[in-house]
């Protein structure tokens, strides 16, 4: 017999998370996890169109630091739980990919349309997806003790998913398209 991928606790609508109590699947901070999961199902798709090994390479990092930002939202409960905390170099990290690709990629002076090379499209839907689950995380924090840390993160994860696609088009001869006005 195989593995049963199924428990059943939440037919009745709640979840466990890692403080050990349960919660409603409607739950701020359940919808917050479940964007990060998204998120990073998502960059998973891209990884799957980018043959760039740099791009790969930190796209496989963020997946390992959104697992631990979700087990840190999981974590939660009124005294605040950390057993997952991103690391401390971990928004540094992002921030010197993006000037990296930055010297490598055309300047934008314009808004971008969200397309190009596959890989760049869904990098581009990984970063709008980036940024609901931002607002999740935020919306949850209303409600929850949330590290800081968690939400800088995510801000700058959108921007670098948003210089990674310009420069995997870039790497594939794609112009920008931008929008008329």
């Amino acid at each position: 017999m195989g593995t049963v991928y199924f428990t059943g606790k939440g037919d009745d609508g709640t979840t466990g998370i890692l403080s050990s109590r349960r919660v409603s699947k409607a739950d701020r901070l359940i919808e917050a996890i479940g964007a990060i999961d998204e998120l990073n199902s998502s960059i998973g798709v891209a990884m799957a169109y980018i043959q760039d090994n740099g791009i790969r390479d930190r796209l496989a990092a963020v997946q390992n630091d959104l697992f631990v930002l979700g087990a840190n939202l999981a974590s939660t409960n009124e005294k605040k739980i950390y057993e997952a905390q991103i690391r401390d170099d971990a928004v540094a990290m992002l921030e010197k990919a993006i000037a990296e690709i930055g010297s490598k990629t055309p300047q934008v002076k314009s808004f971008v349309l969200p397309g190009g090379d596959a890989g760049a499209a869904h990098l581009h839907e990984s970063r709008s997806i980036a940024r609901r689950a931002e607002r999740a995380v935020i919306s949850a924090a209303a409600e929850y003790k949330v590290d800081r840390g968690v939400i800088a993160y995510l801000n700058r994860l959108s921007s670098y998913l948003f210089a990674a696609a310009l420069y995997v088009n870039h790497l594939k001869g794609v112009e920008e398209s931008h929008p008329t006005y």
